[in-house]
């Protein structure tokens, strides 16, 4: 870990030759690795060191010396103070290529593999995109009363937001109002987050309170959530204890017209945080895949149904397996409500021992995969992949990802025929990507 100290305030100039997979800019003093934030690959620039370290220092940009062609004014006011998005310096066009690079370094370096073929990155708007979030909430009398916002870069502190380029315009706006909310509460200091999420319809508003709400307070959120036309739902406890202010609000959801799905979810189920990327994303899976009508297709880490029930649409039988039982109860409902009777699912510890779940003993052709960000190693290990002719690989982190191709096409005789970055998180450094496998 950096540590802080007297000497972690020294002023200098640097050239940054590379870009990490945080985002920052990497140079080198005296032979010793600099990360900085907010420098751009070929810029020199003037840094204040942040933190040292026996293999690494870190620093932050103070002024830019001489500037890459790259680098753009950042739009949002609050950059360089807030976490939620450290890449906004950078052309947006320049970004998706970092990622490019970013996951065909993690595929060689860490899993000695290369792809065929590098697939067109996917992208889609570079902002307004981010419809699930979770802002903090924190009263500081010194700056003023209650601040929401995102982390800022120091994440002991939150930003003091009003505005937020990359959240979809209808949370934007409400900032300032919920801000001005909680100020007025009772519970101003027992507020800690504010979930948030959007499908085709309103927003919804999970605040999570320390405290049981006194009857003013529930007042105001009723008067909010009727004057700003958001759900209001409240979590005193564990995700189990969330529950609306009121009965009558109509199921959250949104659809995938193309192929004919609506999914219905819950405020704190997992939902792609960018709808038109995900559509893409799924007709990009889709068109990899290749399901037909012989097809016998499982789908791993499935939640919802996101890939489960548009890959129903043309193969023959599909299996979706997740651990979250409310997600598995969510999939099974979607599919009864959407017609659809050729995807069953089932709930199970993926990262756990599989060898008594009874759809662990079907014989599947082709095989998806969306994990998190640990991977999918453990598995992959317990699965008789046999008959399974390909295999689709959604990735939230290429290093995982490059650590379970090199087990794939080393350990299981499967060729990396094409992977490419996806622009799920347009302005931030976090690399989504895909990649698609075939049996030897």
């Amino acid at each position: 870990m950096a540590r802080s100290g007297p000497k972690a305030k020294r002023e200098y100039e640097i050239e940054i030759d590379n870009l990490s997979h945080d985002g920052r800019g990497v140079g080198r003093l005296d032979g010793k690795t600099v990360f900085v934030a907010g420098a751009l690959v070929g810029e020199r620039v003037r840094v204040q060191q942040t933190g040292r370290n026996r293999h690494f220092d870190e620093a932050r940009t103070l002024e830019v010396l001489s500037a890459s062609p790259d680098r753009v004014e950042p739009p949002c006011p609050h950059y360089g103070v807030c976490s939620g998005c450290v890449l906004q310096h950078l052309a947006s066009d320049r970004q998706i290529e970092a990622k490019q690079r970013t996951l065909a370094d993690n595929l060689q370096r860490i899993g000695h593999v290369v792809p065929d073929a590098l697939l067109p990155a996917l992208v889609a708007d570079a902002w307004a995109y981010r419809r699930k979030g979770r802002f903090s909430v924190r009263y500081v009398e010194k700056k003023g009363g209650v601040l929401v916002g995102f982390r800022e870069t120091d994440p002991r502190f939150v930003a003091q937001l009003r505005e937020c380029r990359t959240v979809v315009p209808a949370v934007s706006a409400l900032i300032v109002p919920l801000t001005e909310l909680i100020d007025g509460m009772q519970a101003k200091r027992e507020i800690a987050q504010i979930e948030f999420i959007q499908g085709d319809g309103p927003v919804a508003l999970v605040f999570r309170n320390l405290i049981a709400l006194c009857a003013g307070d529930l007042q105001q959120l009723a008067g909010f959530g009727a004057a700003h036309d958001v759900q209001i739902f409240l979590q005193p406890g564990g995700v189990h204890t969330v529950h609306p202010l009121r009965d009558d609000y109509p199921a959250l959801g949104f659809d995938l017209p193309e192929y004919g799905i609506r999914f219905e979810f819950r405020p704190l189920d997992f939902i792609q945080v960018n709808a038109p990327l995900n559509a893409a994303m799924i007709a990009r899976a889709i068109a990899l895949l290749e399901p037909g009508a012989d097809d016998v297709v499982l789908d791993l880490f499935c939640g919802l149904g996101n890939f489960t029930l548009p890959l129903a649409k043309s193969a023959g039988e599909v299996v979706g397996v997740e651990g979250d039982h409310g997600l598995v109860e969510r999939a099974r409902d979607n599919a009864r409500r959407n017609g659809i009777a050729n995807a069953e699912f089932f709930a199970a510890d993926l990262t756990q021992d599989i060898s008594a779940q009874l759809w662990k003993t079907q014989r599947f052709t082709k095989l998806l995969l969306d994990p998190p960000r640990a991977g999918a190693i453990e598995v992959l290990k317990q699965m008789n992949l046999e008959g399974i002719r390909r295999i689709v690989y959604v990735s939230c982190h290429p290093a995982s990802l490059a650590r379970d191709a090199a087990y794939l096409v080393q350990e299981r005789g499967y060729r990396l025929l094409q992977a490419g970055a996806m622009d799920m998180f347009p302005q931030t450094a976090h690399v989504e990507s895909i990649a698609v496998f075939e049996a030897g």
